[in-house]
């Protein structure tokens, strides 16, 4: 079934209510693998490497 009153945010096309937002599972992979490629980021200061190393050595 088709909600024509919202689009796919990747394509334009009308959405499919088995794979809302988006119109078809292509799509709905699409933005998957764009989030999991770092295709969209969020914008702010570069992060550490690694953000758990505080520089000194853990308690024995």
């Amino acid at each position: 079934m088709t909600d024509r009153s919202e689009k796919c945010p990747l394509c334009g096309k009308p959405t499919d209510s088995a794979h809302t937002p988006f119109c078809s599972r292509g799509c709905k992979d699409r933005d998957l693998l764009n989030w999991l490629g770092d295709a969209y980021r969020v914008p702010g200061p570069a992060a550490h490497d690694n953000p758990l190393d505080t520089g000194s050595e853990p308690p024995l």
